[in-house]
């Protein structure tokens, strides 16, 4: 379960991808949208990507975990579309037969959605707006 959605993102079908019977450990993370960044007043944040080939990296990034841990599962979800200040960008869910394997491989997972993903965002505060990330594919 790799994949961008303009859904509300619900991480229990993740969960349900991810766990099972030797797993000891699953770690959730929820990329969520603050209030505030650098001073400034967030008003929403909107996602847009290279769809098909953000899900394709997307994959390729679970591949990597599943090759570093062998032990572990991994499911994502990205939102794109307009979010608003508490609402959910991203999910990540990793299983694992321990717990140092499974925040290891997740927090891996989620530098590397950061590093290789091309997903953009654009913020936009009461005085203005900016595209924040977003990098050219890098293998």
């Amino acid at each position: 379960m790799f994949e961008l959605t303009e859904d509300i993102l619900d991480p229990r079908p993740l969960i349900e991808k991810v766990q099972h019977s030797g797993s000891g450990a699953l770690v959730l993370f929820l990329g969520v949208v603050r209030d505030e960044d650098q001073g400034r007043k967030v008003r929403y944040l909107e996602y847009d990507a290279y769809r098909s080939m953000a899900e394709k990296e997307m994959r390729w990034v679970g591949e990597e975990v599943v090759a570093r841990w062998p032990s572990t599962r991994i499911a994502m979800r990205h939102r794109v579309g307009r979010l608003a200040v508490g609402e959910t960008a991203l999910i990540v869910a990793v299983s694992a037969p321990h717990r140092s394997e499974a925040f290891e491989a997740c927090r891996h997972a989620i530098d590397r959605i950061k590093e290789i993903v091309p997903i953009w965002k654009k913020e936009v505060w009461e005085d203005g707006e900016a595209w924040l990330e977003g990098h050219p594919v890098k293998k």
